[in-house]
């Protein structure tokens, strides 16, 4: 089974959502309801999707901001890292203070490195990835080679660290882990901007090694 694969760019900052359907069931997993809900509603309709779950890779505002209102729609369970629950429920943290907002979520599943979902008829590896955060993390599906990388790893970049839970030591291991373990094929969708390859980050990425 090829998973169907479509995406918006939403909210303040431009945050890429992910819209990762299984087309033979129609359930349809969503990586971080950025904002517009309503616009959020309208693709999934659009594919005919049947949402199971919602996945965070961090808990920042421009990656939460139509979050309650997605699952209250649909009745689904919101994964993220044990290790950002915190940034989740602090609005200085997850930096909605900064924006004269005061967004506070919780996550209804905890996860932690290592664990393996099974959602939509996909296994979905989880990697704690720190360093934009402390609890980030990416989200990696072998039979369809993807990794959806959140504000960890970019195309020929990577997540800033000058916010509260940053570390840029954290980061730069984080970073290099994805580009030693996951192979070179895998197709890798970042929380901004364009999507990229592990084998063309392993050449052009600044923290390769």
């Amino acid at each position: 089974m090829k998973a169907k694969l479509q995406s918006l760019v939403l909210g303040p900052v431009m945050t890429n959502v992910y819209f990762l359907e299984n087309p033979e069931t129609k359930e349809l997993i969503l990586i971080d309801p950025a904002d517009a809900a309503d616009r959020i509603s309208r693709k999934i309709s659009d594919m005919e999707g049947k949402p199971v779950a919602v996945l965070l890779t961090h808990g920042h505002f421009d990656h939460i901001l139509a979050l309650d209102e997605v699952r209250k729609k649909y009745a689904v369970p919101v994964y993220s890292e044990e290790e950002e629950e915190a940034v989740l429920e602090n609005p200085e943290w997850n930096l909605s203070g900064w924006q004269g907002l005061s967004v506070s979520a919780k996550a209804d599943r905890l996860l932690k490195d290592g664990d393996v979902l099974r959602l939509a008829g996909m296994e979905i590896q989880v990697l704690h990835t720190p360093g934009h955060t402390r609890g980030s993390c990416c989200y990696y599906i072998p039979d369809q080679k993807m990794a959806f990388t959140g504000d960890t790893l970019f195309c020929e970049s990577y997540g800033r660290t000058d916010f509260p839970t940053s570390s840029s030591a954290a980061i730069q291991s984080s970073v290099r882990r994805l580009l030693k373990e996951l192979p070179a094929d895998t197709d890798v969708f970042p929380g901004h901007d364009s999507f990229t390859r592990i084998e063309e980050e392993r050449k052009y990425n600044p923290l390769a090694v």
